[in-house]
C-alpha cells in the first residue's frame, strides 16, 4: 500500500486491470470475504522470509511460514474461479512451494515454541538419534528399574537397589547379608563400603548413566543443529516466497480497495488518455470520515482540461474550504491511478504523470531560508518541470511578501502556466488576491470560482460550495472574531479597514483621472502628426508591440529600429 501511494502507476492498461479486479470484488461480496479470511491467516510473509538469511527466524515463525504457504492453493483456486483477465498475472506468479511446506511439516512439531530449549521443536520421528535421546529423558526411571530387575534375576540378590549420589553417580547397592554369600558378580566394581552394605558399579550401568545424564544436553544440541539445517534449506526458496508475498500484498490491497469502496460509496473512475479531469460531487476521502456524526460533507464539482478550463482561480475567505478542494482533487487522482475507486458521484480522469503541490507554509531556518524563500524554491521547481499531463495545486502563492510583490508573482505564475510552451498543465489556484480575477478576462482558459459564504450581520457562515465567479471579500476580520480575538481588536481592525478602503478608493480615482489625462495628452500628441500616411506605419508598429513577451534586449533593438525609421522619414 505504501509503495502504491508513493509511486502510483502511470500505465493506463494496468490501471484499468486493477479497476476491473476491484469492480469484481465490489459486486461479489461472498468471494471477497472468503479471500479476506484466507489472507488473515497468512500474516506478514515478507517479514518472515526476510529473517531467514540472518538466521533470526524462530521456530514459531517458521511454522507460521508454512501456515501462510498452505493458504496459497485455496487462494489460487478462488482467483481462478473469478475468471478475471486482470487476475491472470497474479495467478501466474503464485508458487505453492510444496517442498518447503512438506519439509517444515516433517521437521517441526505442530505448535512449536518461540525459542529453542524450553519445549520440543523438532517433531518425533524426524531424526532417530533425537528420538532416542527423548526416549531416554522420558523413560530414565523405567530404564533404571528394568536394569535392577535384570540384575536381581541374574545374581539372585533380592534386595538389590539402584541409587544415585553426586560423587560417583548411579550405583548398585548390596547389603552385607548377600555380600557374604558370594553372589556379587566379578565384573562389578566396588566403589564404596558402608556399615551395612557395599556399593558397586557395572559397565552397563555406567553406559546407561552417561545416556541419562547427557541425553538432555545432546538432545538440545541436536535440535539446534537440525533447526539450523532447516533454516539453511529455506534459504534456497527465499525468492519464490518473496514473490508470493508481493503478489498476496497486491491482492490484499485490491480487496481493501473493494472493501472501502463499498463502505464509503466510492465510484468506478473512467480512466483514459484525454487531458480532462471531470469530477461530479467529489468528496475529500479523509475529511468526510472525520466529520462529527450527522454532519454531511459538502461535495463539489471539478472540471479541468487543456482547451476550455485549464486554470481554476479559486477565491474565498479563510476556513471556507479552498485548500480542501485542492487536496481532495489530488487525492482522487492519486487513488484512481493506484487502482482504487474514488469518492465522487462520477469521475472521468485523463492519465496524470505528475502531481505538483505548493500548499502550506514552512521555513528552513538551518539553511537560512524564510517561508517565502521555501515557497519560491518549490514553485520554481514546479514551473521548471511541468508537462501537459501535470496536475498543479497552488495555495496562496506570494503571501509571504508585500501585497504588490505577491500579486505580481502570482499573476506572472498564472500567465506562465497558461502560455507555457511545455503544454497546458491543469491547475487549481487558490488565492486571496482578488485582483487575479482579472486574468479570466484576458486569458480564455482561466476561469474564476469562489467558495460560497453567507453573511448574517457580523457573522459569516461557510457554505463550502464551489460556485462560478470570483469573490471580492476575504472576511479576515470575521474569521479573527470567530477565533476569539478581543472585541477591542476587532473594532479597531474594522476602523482601520474602513480608512484603508476609503483611501484606496481615492487613490484609485486619482489614478484613473491621471490615466485619462495621459490618454488625452497622447491623443493630442498623436494628432500632431495629422493624417500624414508616413506616420501611420510607425504608429501601427508601436501599437502591435507586445511588451509582455519581449526581453529587455529585444525591446531596445525594437526601439532602435523605430528610431532609425523616424530619421529616414525626416
Amino acid at each position: 500500500m505504501k509503495k502504491w501511494v508513493v509511486l502510483p502507476i502511470n500505465d493506463l492498461e494496468e490501471i484499468q486491470k486493477r479497476h476491473e479486479i476491484v469492480n469484481h470484488y465490489v459486486e461479489k461480496k461472498v468471494e471477497r470475504e472468503e479471500l479476506q479470511k484466507e489472507l488473515e491467516k497468512i500474516g506478514d510473509l515478507e517479514r518472515l522470509i526476510s529473517k531467514v538469511p540472518s538466521r533470526k527466524i524462530n521456530p514459531r515463525e517458521t511454522a507460521q511460514l508454512k501456515i501462510a504457504l498452505d493458504r496459497i492453493p485455496p487462494i489460487r483456486q478462488a482467483l481462478e474461479k473469478a475468471n478475471i483477465k486482470g487476475l491472470k498475472s497474479l495467478i501466474h506468479t503464485l508458487n505453492d512451494c510444496p517442498t518447503v511446506r512438506n519439509k517444515i511439516k516433517d521437521a517441526l512439531v505442530e505448535y512449536p515454541p518461540s525459542q529453542l530449549g524450553k519445549e520440543n521443536v523438532i517433531a518425533n520421528g524426524f531424526h532417530p538419534e533425537l528420538d532416542e535421546y527423548r526416549s531416554i529423558i522420558k523413560d530414565s526411571k523405567q530404564m533404571l528399574l528394568d536394569l535392577q530387575v535384570r540384575e536381581v534375576e541374574a545374581t539372585g540378590i533380592q534386595n538389590l537397589k539402584v541409587g544415585f549420589n553426586n560423587v560417583f553417580g548411579y550405583y548398585l547397592e548390596v547389603t552385607n547379608k548377600y555380600k557374604d554369600k558370594g553372589l556379587v558378580p566379578d565384573h562389578w566394581i566396588r566403589k564404596q563400603t558402608l556399615t551395612n552394605s557395599e556399593r558397586y558399579i557395572s559397565e552397563e550401568l555406567k553406559v546407561l548413566e552417561e545416556k541419562i545424564l547427557t541425553a538432555e544436553e545432546k538432545s538440545l544440541t541436536l535440535e539446534e543443529d537440525l533447526f539450523d539445517k532447516l533454516v539453511s534449506y529455506l534459504e534456497d526458496y527465499i525468492q519464490p516466497v518473496q514473490l508470493n508475498a508481493q503478489t498476496l500484498g497486491k491482492l490484499d490491497c485490491l480487496l481493501s480497495f473493494a472493501e472501502i469502496s463499498v463502505l464509503n460509496d466510492y465510484v468506478h473512475p473512467e480512466m483514459d488518455e484525454s487531458f480532462v479531469i471531470d469530477l461530479k460531487q467529489a468528496r475529500h476521502p479523509v475529511i468526510e470520515q472525520s466529520l462529527p456524526t450527522g454532519e454531511p460533507f459538502i461535495p463539489n464539482d471539478i472540471y479541468l482540461d487543456d482547451k476550455e478550463q485549464q486554470i481554476m482561480m479559486i477565491t474565498g475567505p479563510n476556513m471556507s474550504g479552498k485548500s480542501a478542494i485542492l487536496r481532495q482533487t489530488a487525492l482522487i487522482v492519486l487513488m484512481a491511478q493506484m487502482g482504487c475507486f474514488v469518492p465522487a458521484q462520477s469521475a472521468r480522469i485523463g492519465r496524470i504523470d505528475k502531481v505538483f503541490s505548493r500548499v502550506g507554509a514552512s521555513d528552513n531556518i538551518s539553511s537560512g531560508e524564510s517561508t517565502f524563500m521555501v515557497e519560491m524554491n518549490e514553485t520554481s521547481s514546479i514551473l521548471n518541470n511541468v508537462s501537459p499531463r501535470s496536475l498543479i495545486l497552488l495555495d496562496e502563492i506570494g503571501r509571504g511578501t508585500s501585497t504588490y510583490d505577491g500579486i505580481s508573482i502570482a499573476w506572472s505564475i498564472a500567465e506562465f502556466l497558461h502560455t507555457s510552451a511545455k503544454g497546458a498543465p491543469k491547475t487549481l489556484f487558490a488565492t486571496h488576491y482578488h485582483e487575479l480575477n482579472q486574468l479570466a478576462q484576458k486569458y480564455s482558459r482561466v476561469k474564476n470560482y469562489n467558495v460560497a459564504t453567507k453573511e448574517n450581520q457580523s457573522q459569516i457562515v461557510f457554505l463550502r460550495k464551489l460556485q462560478a465567479g470570483g469573490s471580492h471579500h476575504s472576511f479576515g476580520i470575521q474569521v479573527a472574531q470567530m477565533a476569539g480575538m478581543p472585541d477591542t481588536v476587532i473594532q479597531r481592525a474594522k476602523q482601520v479597514l474602513s480608512q484603508l478602503e476609503t483611501k484606496n478608493i481615492q487613490q484609485k480615482k486619482e489614478t484613473e483621472d491621471r490615466l485619462s489625462d495621459m490618454e488625452s495628452t497622447i491623443g493630442m500628441q498623436l494628432s500632431m502628426f495629422g493624417n500624414d500616411p508616413k506616420w501611420d506605419t510607425i504608429r501601427q508598429e508601436i501599437e502591435e508591440i507586445d511588451l509582455t513577451t519581449m526581453t529587455p534586449i529585444e525591446c531596445m533593438m525594437k526601439l532602435k529600429s523605430i528610431q532609425e525609421s523616424i530619421k529616414e522619414k525626416k
